[in-house]
């Protein structure tokens, strides 16, 4: 596993990275008048913050050199392809702020073109068809000391390649009985130059041309071709097809396009304690460990929206990765850190009891409500004030309440005073319990001449602890998470499955609110004091039962360097 990295220093943000140094050296030497970039994803599962790196490199490069950015589905694949991606992955892009506007694109529209590509291949005696089954196709490889073996198919005529690759267009082989082979090397050092498989039979309907072809372009052909009918310069892709890139530069040149983009690859993003290949997280949703593919334990770009991350701290948390030619891993705590960050300022300090007990202040007059101002956000005066309802009765926290306390323990016990937030100073006289033990009413009375903004300066306290109004608080339900997997154990158990973390959500359905936190709509956000940073679930919220999510808790691990 790769070692964690720091963030950079906030310096080197303002330097070009190598992309941007190649870029600008294609402009300068007039290899191209513009700079145009693509986001290509297949639609064959949900985005990830991975993704979201990608899709924010290249649209910062089309904005930074004023070109234009491409989104292009690259769907050429209908074997695992889903509309149910498609419209996911155009949510994600638009929530992440990349304007395609009119620039959106799919691989499918090119079909046609691609078979003319092929047969042109064909036609220079550059392709074959060839009848060696997948295994077979394998063992003719070799391996990475061991040249392969030509295909006893590959001297075919251009005239019988024509007519073969035509009755595959045309439904005549079943699937698998055929595919279309670029003829490069068989001996090429490099694996991907070995007679590559370009096409292959499929007999299955596609999302987007229905039941039109019966025969598919492999990646490695396809996306070339696409990127060069698009007009892209720069194809921008991760370290993995590093390999292939002789692959696509051979496409591009046998295919005689002019001016053909050029490839250049940079680091994927790695991050602790996540999962985020596909083929673990179907498993996840399959098993019904997790309730979806935005269930907010993972980090699918809608699972980090459904939890309450904002465009910005993504936006940021790239950044602070970098780009790099080196693999590497960052901690999970850094993304945090940009959360915290972005909604510190930005969002009101509500008060929410998440673990409820009574406190009844019995020297305040019974019946009786008031209404006191207090601050929306107290390191941001522009949020102002609000007013909430204080009473006779109210809900606390368990834990700010011990009937016998350690040293250093400054909030609620036997003959203690502390001050309710935004009200009065409270001491505490004393608690009932139930037949087991358990606390269920703490009492206490109050000193009218100790009111917030009062200007009461007699005595101090130490301790400060939230409340909620007991005959107006909106009970709600709160979730709280933690990482699905914890990678200093291992990701991985020794059967290949993942090691989950049996805590990685708490659901606790008593908790109570402010009254006006009952009034908050799907993806608003806020601090609860204390207990850290919410956003309401956009799935299982309904307005008579809100739900919270919390996204990130109060206290960080992670400091920038």
């Amino acid at each position: 596993m790769e070692k964690p990295v720091e963030a950079p220093m906030e310096a080197a943000e303002n330097s070009k990275n190598f992309i941007e140094q190649e870029i600008e050296k294609d402009l300068a030497e007039g290899v191209y008048d513009h700079v145009q970039t693509r986001f290509p994803p297949e639609p064959n599962g949900y985005l990830h913050i991975g993704h979201a790196k990608s899709i924010l490199l290249n649209y910062g490069l089309a904005q930074k050199y004023n070109g234009k950015f491409n989104f292009r589905f690259d769907d050429t694949n209908p074997t695992k392809e889903k509309t149910e991606f498609v419209q996911s992955i155009i949510e994600d892009v638009k929530w992440l702020g990349a304007d395609f506007e009119d620039r959106l694109f799919f691989a499918s529209d090119y079909f046609e073109q691609m078979y003319e590509c092929a047969v042109l291949l064909i036609k220079k005696g550059k392709a074959f068809v060839c009848d060696l089954s997948a295994e077979e196709i394998r063992e003719y490889r070799g391996d990475f000391t061991t040249p392969g073996k030509e295909s006893p198919y590959r001297n075919r005529s251009v005239e019988e390649n024509l007519k073969l690759f035509e009755e595959m267009k045309a439904g005549v082989y079943a699937d698998g009985e055929k595919v279309l082979r670029a003829k490069i090397d068989m001996a090429s050092p490099n694996i991907n130059m070995r007679d590559p498989v370009i096409y292959r039979v499929a007999h299955m309907s596609h999302h987007n041309t229905g039941d039109k072809w019966c025969i598919y372009p492999m990646y490695d052909f396809a996306h070339p071709i696409e990127d060069a009918i698009e007009h892209i310069t720069h194809s921008i892709c991760t370290l993995e097809f590093e390999d292939h890139r002789p692959l696509y530069d051979w496409v591009v040149r046998e295919c005689e396009f002019e001016n053909p983009p050029r490839q250049i690859e940079f680091a994927k993003l790695y991050l602790t304690n996540v999962v985020t290949g596909k083929r673990y997280i179907k498993k996840l949703v399959e098993d019904g460990i997790v309730d979806g593919w935005d269930d907010p334990r993972l980090v699918s770009i809608a699972a980090l929206r459904r939890r309450g991350y904002t465009p910005e701290s993504i936006k940021r948390f790239v950044e602070l990765c970098g780009v790099s030619k080196a693999n590497s891993s960052v901690d999970y705590a850094m993304l945090e850190y940009c959360i915290r960050e972005d909604l510190k300022m930005k969002k009101p300090r509500m008060m929410a009891v998440l673990d409820p007990v009574k406190l009844v202040i019995d020297n305040y007059p019974e019946g009786q409500r008031e209404m006191l101002s207090v601050p929306n956000n107290t390191e941001n005066e522009e949020l102002g004030e609000r007013q909430v309802p204080f009473g006779r009765e109210l809900y606390i926290e368990r834990e700010d309440f011990m009937e016998v306390p350690p040293k250093k323990y400054f909030r609620l016990f036997p003959g203690n005073e502390v001050r309710l937030f935004g009200a009065y100073f409270v001491t505490c006289t004393g608690c009932e319990k139930d037949a087991d033990g358990n606390v269920t009413v703490v009492h206490a009375t109050y000193d009218p001449e100790t009111k917030s903004g009062s200007g009461f300066t007699g005595r101090k306290v130490k301790g400060t602890i939230h409340w909620v109004c007991a005959d107006t608080a909106k009970k709600v339900e709160c979730r709280l998470y933690e990482n699905i997997v914890d990678e200093e154990k291992g990701k991985l158990n020794e059967d290949g499955t993942l090691n989950l973390n049996p805590n990685s959500l708490t659901v606790l359905k008593n908790c109570y609110v402010e009254p006006a936190l009952a009034e908050a709509k799907a993806y608003d956000s806020f601090q609860f004091m204390r207990s850290g940073y919410f956003c309401v679930d956009s799935r299982d919220s309904r307005p008579d039962a809100p739900v919270f999510n919390r996204i990130v808790s109060l206290k960080s691990s992670f400091r920038l360097p």
